[in-house]
């Protein structure tokens, strides 16, 4: 590395300038971070709200790096004292490592918290990104070898962040998602146009009955979200993630932060009975994708699970050009309904070199299985295996 590059870590997000931030979370092609989630309002959010931070955890420790006093590249990264959270599950790593005798915990990861979403964990100012990318990798690996930390992980992170963290030694790991692709459709009879004849009866059949729940379903976003809005979400939120976590990432006070700081980044899609929401969804608005993060419900009706996170998604998404839905982690039930594997990458650095030849080995054979996974998926998936297939129902 340069010794023109100084590589630091700061506990705060504070203590970056936001300015300074938001031009390494800049896309280079759009000069527009291409998701909320690297932005500094988001990831300011998490801390001041306490989801990250305290017992949480996920202790901040953002790395930056300086070029003759300019930021060039900075990472979302956290201690990590636990493997919760992630989406890219190493509990069996974890116990493998704790069973030899070894402290897998704590260790180094760059993420976006509770976010299984795809994106830049390398965040580098435009005109930089080798050196960037390069001068993060390194002063991360660097830290974890000075603290004695057992690894360091990126998840979620880009194809490209994902090759260049291979070219540099570090192990590369692929998973899989379900994502809607838009193919310019005008509008959501379009997209059905494209599916098999059983499968587009299917999804009609599950909007109709969705839609007879006995209210209104609606979208808001910007200023038409209202406090009393994440009141009602906040309700839903708990009752899924106590479900599923036993104890939700996301504080009340995330929330709020979101109302204050991000409501341009926010679709609501709410069930309404007269005004009150009894089943709502939560997505973020990116600059080609629209990303479903939570769902909840007070009252239980048939489909309107899949009507408020998937289908309103498309729909919006054809509305506003966006080019992709993703819709959150796992589910095959997604693929039905138009949201096909798409593969996520990760890349990790294990200090111990027999551990790392071990899960290097485990690799590989998990990349063969996913690729083969994603094959058989996509050939089970609901569009037509043939133009001749009759568009008539």
């Amino acid at each position: 590395m340069s010794d023109e590059i100084e590589i630091f870590l700061s506990p705060s997000i504070n203590e970056f300038d936001v300015a300074d931030w938001d031009a390494c979370a800049r896309a280079p092609q759009t000069g527009r971070a291409q998701d909320p989630f690297t932005t500094h309002r988001f990831i300011k959010a998490l801390e001041e709200s306490g989801s990250v931070g305290g017992q949480t955890g996920w202790m901040p420790r953002y790395i930056g790096a300086r070029s003759n006093g300019t930021l060039i590249a900075v990472a979302p990264s956290y201690l990590k004292s636990h493997s919760q959270g992630e989406y890219v599950f190493d509990f069996a790593w974890a116990d493998a490592y704790e069973n030899a005798g070894g402290h897998y915990y704590p260790k180094l990861q760059i993420a976006v918290p509770f976010t299984p979403v795809s994106g830049r964990r390398l965040l580098v100012r435009d005109g930089y990104t080798e050196i960037g990318q390069a001068a993060l990798i390194e002063g991360a690996v660097s830290i974890a070898e000075r603290h004695g930390l057992s690894s360091v992980h990126a998840t979620f992170c880009s194809n490209d962040e994902a090759q260049s963290g291979k070219n540099m030694g570090l192990l590369a790991r692929t998973g899989q998602q379900f994502h809607w692709t838009n193919r310019d459709y005008p509008d959501f009879d379009a997209f059905l146009s494209d599916l098999s004849s059983r499968k587009r009866k299917n999804i009609r059949k599950e909007r109709e009955t969705a839609q007879s729940f006995g209210g209104e379903i609606v979208r808001l976003t910007g200023d038409q979200i209202q406090p009393h809005h994440w009141d009602a979400f906040w309700t839903f939120y708990q009752d899924t993630g106590g479900r599923k976590w036993g104890t939700p990432y996301l504080t009340r006070a995330f929330f709020d932060r979101l109302h204050e700081a991000m409501r341009d980044d926010v679709l609501l899609v709410f069930a309404m009975r007269g005004d009150t929401p009894v089943a709502g969804a939560l997505n973020f608005i990116g600059t080609q994708t629209l990303f479903g993060r939570y769902w909840g419900c007070t009252e239980h009706h048939p489909c309107l699970h899949f009507e408020l996170c998937y289908y309103q998604a498309i729909d919006y998404a054809i509305e506003h050009g966006l080019a992709r839905v993703e819709a959150g982690a796992q589910g095959e039930h997604k693929l039905a309904r138009g949201y096909m594997p798409s593969t996520t990458h990760s890349v990790h650095w294990i200090a111990d070199t027999g551990f790392r030849n071990a899960v290097s080995d485990f690799l590989d054979a998990e990349r063969r299985a996913v690729d083969r996974e994603v094959e058989i998926l996509t050939a089970y998936g609901p569009f037509k295996n043939s133009q001749k297939e009759s568009d008539h129902d």
